[in-house]
């Protein structure tokens, strides 16, 4: 029986991916500050 892997869990591999390697090169505080601003905009904060 050959088991399937849903498309879903490439997708968020290749995220996790993605993240590891812009931590790696000291970019995650970038990162962090433009998640932060973008959440704070969202909801009005910022």
């Amino acid at each position: 029986m050959k088991r399937k892997v849903p498309y879903w869990s490439i997708g968020l591999g290749i995220g996790v991916l993605f993240f590891l390697k812009a931590f790696q090169q000291g970019q995650f505080k970038d990162l962090y500050q433009k998640s932060i601003m973008i959440c704070l905009e969202c909801i009005g904060i910022g």
